[in-house]
């Protein structure tokens, strides 16, 4: 029995000694795989900071080349303004020995010409090219100028950014007058903007508190921009059709479309008559509503009575000659609405302005 105690703990005591060192060596694998992770870590965060060593060098490195080329820039910048100064120079020392010569020593009759009576005018790029052209001719033609001396006088009236259009002529163009114009045309001309103002025109209405003179001068002015080539008839009918339709009293507006006016002034006339009507109407209203509460029993304006009744009378007439015109031809497309079988004059669409 003694034997078999001892020889069960002895195999206890190898039993406990196998795990001891099975546990012994699971740990110290552990440790070995933990060991070999954080080296690996390591070495990772060794890359990332390399990496981000080489990306500090690349944007120094970007850096300074972005330094270089901008004094690059700058500097040919410098030397373009130094030539063009150096060439406006020039020409105003030649423009000044043109004056200062007398009027019978060139032997070029070319630049012969007298003094100028009215003073010439300068050009920075800023202001509308059309307006100052036009301006240009007058004073020109006032002070007799030929097309030489006209080019030499453009020339030297353009200043800061209309200047700079000289660096794309030739030396031996800069007496040619064609030349000079179109160059300016091409940089400063609105002619690229007509479509613009024709949208402003169809989306122009009148506003709260602004006069029917107002809109029909507004109205005039972008006609004269967005349809310059149109002949003077056909801006006359489209000028009227657009003060129509920017009109804000539906009242107005439909009266004066009734009326069918041809031009801007004969519609603004009507459309003026017809609010004045409309505003006498609603005082005399107000005042017999006064007349009744008081009791006084006043008379009817009988001056006021017939000017209403001829006004209805016209209104009738208008509609029935509407309704009495000969059918149109159906492919005729509205300008309006876009529906074909009537004009834009007779159509009867609501837009979303007149609702309002």
């Amino acid at each position: 029995m003694k034997d078999r105690m001892e020889k069960g703990q002895e195999e206890m005591r190898k039993g406990q000694e196998e795990i001891k060192n099975q546990i012994q060596s699971h740990v110290e694998s552990k440790v070995g795989e933990i060991k070999d992770h954080v080296n690996s870590c390591i070495e990772k965060i060794e890359d990332v900071q390399s990496v981000k060593r080489e990306i500090g060098e690349v944007k120094g490195e970007v850096e300074r080349k972005i330094e270089e080329v901008k004094d690059k820039v700058q500097g040919k910048i410098e030397e373009v303004k130094e030539k063009v100064q150096v060439k406006i120079g020039d020409l105003e020392k030649r423009l000044s020995e043109l004056e200062d010569r007398p009027i019978n020593f060139p032997a070029n009759p070319d630049l012969t010409y007298s003094r100028p009576t009215v003073k010439s005018l300068t050009f920075d790029g800023q202001t509308s090219w059309t307006v100052f052209k036009t301006q240009f001719d007058v004073v020109s033609s006032a002070n007799g100028w030929n097309n030489r001396v006209k080019a030499s006088q453009l020339v030297a009236s353009l200043r800061e950014t209309a200047a700079e259009v000289l660096q794309a002529i030739p030396s031996d163009k800069l007496t040619d007058l064609m030349t000079i114009e179109n160059a300016l045309e091409a940089r400063f001309g609105d002619n690229h903007l007509t479509q613009f103002y024709r949208t402003e025109l169809k989306t122009r209405r009148q506003k709260p508190g602004e006069s029917l003179q107002v809109l029909a001068a507004d109205v005039e002015r972008r006609m004269s921009l967005a349809y310059a080539e149109c002949p003077q008839d056909v801006r006359d009918s489209l000028a009227a059709q657009y003060f129509v339709d920017a009109i804000r009293d539906e009242d107005t507006q439909h009266a004066t479309r009734l009326m069918d006016a041809k031009d801007l002034k004969s519609a603004l006339a009507y459309s003026m008559k017809y609010e004045a009507a409309k505003t006498v109407s609603k005082t005399s209203r107000n005042v017999r509503s006064i007349e009744v509460e008081d009791g006084t029993g006043k008379e009817k304006d009988e001056k006021f009575d017939c000017l209403l009744k001829t006004l209805e009378k016209l209104l009738n007439s208008h509609v029935a000659g509407k309704r009495n015109t000969p059918r149109r031809n159906p492919n005729v497309a509205c300008w309006k609405c876009n529906k074909k079988g009537h004009v834009q004059k007779e159509c009867q669409t609501i837009s979303p302005n007149q609702e309002n």
